[in-house]
């Protein structure tokens, strides 16, 4: 049986994300020098080191199985996939941009203008679903400076902070999605069972990397009102201590809420409060 192909990025940031991701997910690998292929380790799997935004494409025509990308590629790809996992990094939005002073008032305004993109089959569609047709100027590389250069009345592109935009004087006039790093499978893969553990497996790492285990010592008394500041994925686990008038708790809470709540039990009494970061999980 055919090992089941993986396409991940062969450079850059999310080429990393995605090398830690499988790897934290038991998928370990070594790429030798710059080869295009590597075998996982104790599973019928095999890595393929591809561009980035080829991904989509490859996994839509069975040359590979799953594939990790950024789902603007694959909006802009216009590919049949199916997206399995988002994987929680890499999020960012995908605006139109007009210069500070610009007169454009709404997405009409656009008709016969000039824009700048790398996303030209999103904006084309964003464009006819507000009836409206422009001329795209497609590039690769950076489009910020496009307006500035002459080239464009508009930009389409994707945005993290803004503050590139601040920088040359631009602003978003309109968002036409949100994006992040996904997981997809094409339809039809060489090992559905493997494609599913795969799957289980990252969404094991994904999860744990949103959540942290909280430890902590409170009074009996204040139990009730410990557990509704910290509920659980389920419920808390509770430990008698040897004081009958304490117990200790122990529980999972997303990271970003774990500092207000360690704040919250402290007000109410709770000692020894502890965070721990999970590596992996089942829920």
């Amino acid at each position: 049986m055919e090992n089941l192909r993986i396409g991940v990025p062969s450079k850059g940031r999310l080429a990393e994300l995605a090398t830690e991701l499988l790897k934290d997910a038991g998928l370990s690998f070594r790429r030798q020098d710059r080869s295009l292929f590597a075998l996982v380790k104790d599973a019928p799997v095999e890595i393929t080191f591809l561009r980035t935004d080829d991904i989509p494409v490859l996994c839509a025509e069975g040359a590979i199985d799953m594939g990790i990308t950024g789902s603007d590629l694959v909006a802009e790809a216009g590919v049949d996939v199916i997206e399995r996992l988002a994987l929680g990094v890499g999020g960012c939005r995908l605006a139109v941009c007009v210069p500070d002073d610009s007169k454009i008032q709404s997405a009409a305004d656009l008709n016969g203008a000039r824009i700048a993109t790398s996303f030209p089959h999103v904006t084309e569609t964003y464009l006819a679903e507000h009836g409206a047709k422009a001329h795209m100027v497609t590039l690769s590389g950076s489009v910020e400076v496009m307006i500035s250069l002459g080239v464009a009345d508009a930009i389409v592109d994707l945005v993290e902070t803004g503050s590139t935009l601040a920088a040359n004087r631009l602003r978003i006039f309109d968002e036409i999605g949100r994006y992040e790093t996904i997981l997809i499978q094409n339809k039809e893969p060489r090992q559905q069972e493997m494609a599913d553990r795969v799957v289980r497996r990252l969404e094991g790492v994904v999860i744990a990397r949103s959540y942290s285990l909280l430890e902590y010592n409170i009074p009996r008394t204040k139990l009730a009102e410990a557990e509704k500041i910290t509920p659980g994925f389920n419920s808390p686990t509770v430990n008698a201590l040897e004081d009958p008038g304490w117990c200790a708790v122990r529980v999972m809470v997303r990271r970003k809420e774990v500092i207000p709540a360690m704040e919250r039990l402290e007000v109410i009494g709770a000692s020894a409060i502890l965070e721990t970061q999970i590596a992996n999980c089942r829920l």
